[in-house]
């Protein structure tokens, strides 16, 4: 071997590094031997994802409206059409090119309508989610400090704002360190959260009976029973939809289709589902919703903060979680403008935004349902636009240079950087939603009980986009709509 071999080996892995931080910080796509997430890794991350304290919160949310038993069934239809249409608006696509969420859904939306989706319904939607994880964590300190010092701190007072700066702080830590950090942390995290699931329901069921659990009645419900079920499975969907702006550029880790999709689906599906199912028996038999508030008198003053204290971590690598792919987003969306910024500062921009509403703990608890379901309405939209555009009217094929294109040829343009029949269909669904289900006013059309509001909404968007695709974009030749950049990519198969 000559002297320059070792020298030209060194240059070469500095060279694959620099690549392999780019498309892990930035929006180059990944090659194979860059996807570092089996489908065992991608599990664990959607399991510890999914029993996050906000799965106990949605179980004991649920309740308010129904029963265990007719609670069981609502998250398991609500969740399972949730996640399927955020699957399919979301996983496939992202996985199959290998590219960051939001930078192959210019292909959809056109540059300029990506940075609209997400300067407005995605960083407000993450921004709720990662407020919400921190305020958790505060009042988790606060119950574990009144327990095992007798103080008596308020669950909304500064205590509980101070400590939830502090998850906002630990979660930049670990965001700033990348996916695999994360990838790392979460084969302990969500097998150590499923013992906890474990354990609480055990407590549950050895200080009451079953058929306790049976009777309980629902803590606080409509006079109509079937608006009730309706209205728990509406929740149970837009829980499911909420990890659209999330799972694509996580899936884009994952090293083939089956080992992001089944993750994706079962992972959230099971660990959601088995986490709610515990904040429901709780919520029932104690009168607690928050997690936060009846894990110590269910497991005692020494698991119970032991326990909390677990809990509370593990919001905080869901924390990091949810913001690695938002602050992509961001990063992408925004053209030049941040892109002077290092990975840890773009993190702490994102971070400023939950970091102002943790001051207002009440609101986030109080408003969570009517959070959720705004949020899911928005998002069910974006995904009946995103399944029409990539499986009906693209077949499934993109040309993966067109999503770099840019100039007034680039295939992906649009109308000046908007796909204006994106824009319409997302519109029309949302105000048809909030027609069928307003969840400020809970007024309610008849079809609502039958139907919910997603699902129509879903297919209303995508019929809506299909038309006026035809009328805005096929019939002009916008969009990258013809044989040659749809359906000729061998790169996408």
């Amino acid at each position: 071997m000559s002297a320059s071999e070792p020298d030209t080996q060194t240059r070469s892995q500095k060279v694959a590094a620099s690549v392999a931080d780019e498309a892990t910080y930035s929006s180059m796509p990944l090659l194979k031997s860059e996807r570092v997430w089996k489908a065992t890794d991608f599990t664990w991350v959607n399991v510890s994802l999914a029993i996050a304290t906000w799965a106990f919160l949605i179980g004991g949310s649920t309740v308010l409206l129904v029963g265990f038993m007719d609670g069981i069934a609502a998250m398991l239809i609500g969740n399972s059409i949730g996640l399927s249409v955020m699957a399919l608006g979301s996983v496939v696509l992202s996985q199959r090119l290998g590219v960051e969420q939001y930078r192959t859904l210019r292909s959809v939306f056109g540059g300029i309508g990506v940075v609209i989706v997400v300067f407005t319904i995605v960083l407000l939607v993450e921004a709720g989610w990662t407020s919400l994880l921190g305020v958790m964590f505060g009042r988790a300190i606060a119950q574990i400090s009144n327990q095992a010092f007798g103080t008596d701190f308020a669950a909304g007072g500064p205590i509980v704002i101070a400590f939830a700066l502090l998850a906002l702080a630990a979660g930049w830590y670990l965001l700033s360190r990348g996916p695999v950090t994360i990838s790392k942390l979460n084969r302990f995290v969500a097998p150590g959260l499923i013992v906890v699931v474990v354990i609480m329901m055990a407590l549950l069921m050895s200080q009451h009976s079953f058929q306790e659990l049976l009777e309980a009645p629902p803590i606080a419900p409509f006079d109509d029973d079937q608006l009730n079920f309706a209205i728990a499975i509406e929740f149970n969907i837009g829980a499911g939809l909420s990890w659209w702006p999330v799972m694509g550029t996580l899936a884009r880790l994952t090293r083939s289709p089956k080992s992001a999709l089944w993750p994706t689906y079962l992972g959230i599906l099971l660990g959601t589902v088995v986490a709610q199912i515990v904040g429901m028996a709780a919520a029932l038999l104690i009168g607690e919703s928050d997690p936060t508030a009846w894990m110590v008198p269910v497991a005692g003053p020494i698991l119970g903060v032991l326990t909390l204290l677990f809990v509370g971590f593990a919001n905080v690598t869901s924390m990091a979680a949810i913001a690695y792919s938002t602050v992509l987003a961001l990063k992408q969306s925004s053209g030049r403008v941040l892109e002077r910024f290092s990975w840890p500062v773009l993190c702490a921009l994102f971070l400023a935004l939950p970091a102002v509403l943790v001051f207002f703990p009440d609101f986030l608890y109080g408003q969570f349902q009517t959070f959720v379901i705004i949020s899911g309405a928005f998002v069910a939209a974006i995904c009946g636009v995103i399944i029409a555009d990539y499986f009906l009217l693209r077949r499934q094929r993109i040309q993966l240079r067109a999503l770099y294109a840019s100039g007034t040829g680039a295939p992906f343009r649009f109308h000046g950087g908007l796909n204006i029949a994106a824009m319409i269909a997302i519109a029309a669904s949302a105000t048809f939603y909030f027609w069928v289900y307003n969840p400020i006013t809970l007024e309610t059309q008849p079809m609502f009980s039958w139907t919910t509001a997603t699902v129509p909404a879903v297919v209303l968007a995508m019929l809506v986009y299909l038309l006026m695709s035809w009328v805005l974009n096929i019939r002009g030749n916008r969009g990258g709509y013809t044989a040659q950049d749809t359906f000729e990519n061998a790169g996408t198969k």
